[in-house]
């Protein structure tokens, strides 16, 4: 019999109680069970055996009943909107045995803001008091409840925070040269999403067209967008100011884009270099070293003259100095045409060796210019 409830249930080999899932059973000996079919919360507690004897015997044994979670929907919170600023209690009532234990999460595992100093990963308790909610409070908060029974179970409840359009615009003047194309830019957030469009200065809306390209991009959270407005061909009548627009039931705002003309970009050329000859090159500021050096020694005058020859590989250009008529230079004076290198300190002499000079100048300059163009 089940004691709590004072029923009896079996007598012998016959079930007594209408219960259906009770039955009994015996294995012809001295032992007797008791059967419970799809066993409910109603069966847990007390149950009486007894053996009616000249004096009676009895034995009890006690069921226990666990029973996994469950949540209400009839008494927890459903998707919710709110303003921003205002303050949200969400509710989660769970059921089942033993006594299940309730915690919150975020849906996307941000931390839940409980008020200005206290930020947490997850909350524990049948209630989520949200003070001075914000629009980085909204999302999908999860109650999940749990006594150690599988499974596990959850509920998923969304918090819509409204608030009116906001906007931002990282540059407010803008400028562009005639015959290009620009793109202006505008970043706004609301909730409900907001109705974003373009102006003119004059209030006239902008349309998609060959002249004008519009363009929304959501952001992550949905609540931002990217507007865009690029203009094609810019002519002197499209410089001006620019109004992007965003709009929900919530309130509207506006932001101010100026577009002025600006020169169009210019570029540097890169330094010129001169080839002289196969794997001979040397830059404009190179032709110094193929000139001779005048090394004064007396009074200012110059009393010996260098030639450097070009020593790279391939080169066609040498000195020749034959022409120097030699009766006209001293016995002291020592000509070396190998070397390049002449002493002389006859007026007549010196001008017909800077003539040479200027002869071979002449020619560097020549090769130099040619391989140049």
């Amino acid at each position: 019999m089940h004691f709590e409830q004072s029923a009896i249930l079996t007598v012998h080999n016959h079930v007594i109680t209408r219960n259906p899932r009770i039955s009994v059973t015996h294995d012809k000996h001295r032992t007797w069970y008791l059967h419970i079919n799809n066993v409910q919360e109603e069966d847990k507690g007390r149950y009486m055996c007894q053996i009616n004897t000249v004096q009676a015997k009895t034995q009890f044994g006690y069921l226990h009943v666990v029973v996994p979670p469950n949540i209400d929907d009839s008494r927890s919170s459903s998707d919710v909107i709110v303003r921003e600023g205002s303050n949200e209690t969400l509710t989660c009532k769970a059921t089942g045995f033993p006594t299940p234990s309730v915690k919150w999460k975020r849906d996307d595992n941000s931390k839940i803001t409980i008020n200005k100093t206290l930020q947490v990963n997850e909350w524990e308790g049948e209630k989520l008091e949200l003070i001075k909610i914000s629009r980085l409070d909204m999302g999908a908060y999860l109650c999940i409840a749990s006594n150690g029974v599988p499974p596990t179970v959850s509920k998923r409840i969304k918090v819509s925070v409204d608030f009116p359009p906001m906007l931002w615009i990282p540059h407010q003047l803008v400028g562009a040269p005639l015959a290009y194309s620009v793109t202006l830019e505008c970043f706004t957030e609301a909730h409900p999403s907001s109705l974003n469009y373009w102006t003119r200065e004059d209030g006239q809306m902008i349309h998609e067209s060959k002249k004008y390209h519009t363009e929304n991009i959501v952001g992550s959270p949905s609540y931002k967008t990217h507007m865009k407005l690029t203009i094609n061909d810019i002519q002197q009548n499209d410089y001006g100011t620019y109004k992007c627009v965003a709009k929900n039931p919530r309130g509207e705002t506006d932001g101010t884009i100026r577009l002025y003309t600006s020169s169009p970009p210019t570029t540097t050329p890169k330094p010129t270099s001169t080839s002289t000859g196969p794997g001979l090159t040397r830059s404009r500021e190179s032709l110094a070293t193929m000139t001779g050096e005048i090394n004064n020694t007396n009074n200012g005058n110059p009393s010996s003259l260098t030639i450097h020859h070009l020593a790279d590989k391939g080169s066609k250009y040498q000195s020749n100095l034959n022409e120097i008529d030699k009766s006209e230079q001293k016995s002291s004076s020592e000509t070396d045409l190998k070397g390049g290198i002449f002493t002389n300190s006859s007026p007549h002499l010196k001008q017909k060796f800077t003539d040479v000079v200027c002869s071979i100048l002449a020619v560097f300059s020549s090769a130099i210019l040619l391989s140049v163009r």
